[in-house]
């Protein structure tokens, strides 16, 4: 297995890059976020990879950390879910954006992935929830306060893409009450 590429960034096209690593060229698919994340052609890279082999293919899929390649590989050993469909989830939604849509269980943020509907996200957080964890740990026991507020936010009349950007760096670990209080200040609301 290619776990990591280090070398000269030889060219960046929409959907991945070319690595030059001892003149031999790597074509390695990766999500946009990363590709930016990547210093300019014709300097040093290191790009964390996952050799994904089919019967009748081998693809490198490349990420800027470790953290999204780590998580690119429990998205694709999930039922339904493909190297395309976990590279789209990556380039929609950061690695950390992703843990909190699943562990309070945000199904609209999900759908914000092209290719995956509202059964496809609710499948997806009754299969990854458990197994994905929280870096700081946190989040995963204020789930219930988010989604609380989500809610309470939905009967405003807010729409979720307000929503989202509104909760999107909150410390969820405040109370339900100082969530809110937050998110509405986020909204320009006192």
């Amino acid at each position: 297995m290619i776990g990591r590429l280090r070398g000269v960034l030889a060219e960046r096209t929409a959907g991945g890059v070319l690595v030059d690593v001892g003149g031999v060229g790597y074509e390695v698919f990766m999500p946009a976020g990363d590709i930016g994340a990547l210093p300019p052609v014709g300097d040093e890279v290191v790009v964390h990879t996952h050799l994904h082999v089919r019967e009748d293919a081998m693809a490198l899929y490349g990420f800027a950390a470790e953290e999204g390649r780590d998580l690119f590989r429990d998205l694709i050993a999930t039922s339904g879910v493909g190297p395309k469909l976990a590279v789209a989830m990556l380039a929609t939604l950061t690695p950390h954006q992703l843990r909190v849509a699943l562990a309070t269980e945000d199904v609209d943020t999900l759908t914000a992935v092209p290719g995956i509907g509202k059964r496809s996200a609710q499948k997806l957080i009754l299969d990854l929830r458990a197994r994905l964890t929280m870096p700081d740990g946190a989040l995963a026991t204020a789930g219930g306060s988010v989604t609380e507020v989500r809610g309470a936010l939905e009967g405003l009349g807010y729409g979720a893409s307000e929503i989202r950007e509104a909760l999107d760096g909150l410390d969820a670990a405040q109370g339900t009450q100082d969530l809110l209080r937050s998110a509405l200040q986020r909204l320009g609301r006192p």
